[in-house]
Parts: C-alpha cells; structure tokens; sequence
C-alpha cells in the first residue's frame, strides 16, 4: 500500500486543487417579457415565463380569483 514519505505543504495540497476549481461568473440572458437576468433554458423567477410562454403561476394572481 502507498503511504505518502512526508507531509504535504498546505501551499502544495491548494496547488493542486485549485485546478479543479472554477470562479467564473455565470452566463445571464435577458427575458424576454420582463426584461430581467436569469439563466438560460430556465424559468425566469420573477415572470414565470419560458421560451415566451407563462409556464408557472404567481401565487398573488391564485389568490384574487
């Protein structure tokens, strides 16, 4: 069994697994009906909107019916 010959250097051990990691920002588009950012090929969180169409119901509207 490999067993390590000494101790690795915490500056050493975040070289390495800083290569995994990513700080990017993520990619925003603008909807389309309200004009805000969301994430593409998502259900924009303040409409409720989709690829132009009303997909999820705002639950002041359910309400005053």
């Amino acid at each position: 069994m490999a067993v390590p010959k000494r101790k690795v250097s915490k500056a050493r051990r975040n070289t390495r697994n800083s290569a995994n990691f990513n700080a990017t920002m993520p990619t925003l588009v603008e909807c389309p009906s309200c004009h805000e950012l969301k994430l593409p090929h998502k259900v924009c969180k303040k409409c409720g909107s989709y690829n132009g169409k009303k997909v999820v119901e705002d639950k002041k509207e359910k309400k005053a019916e």
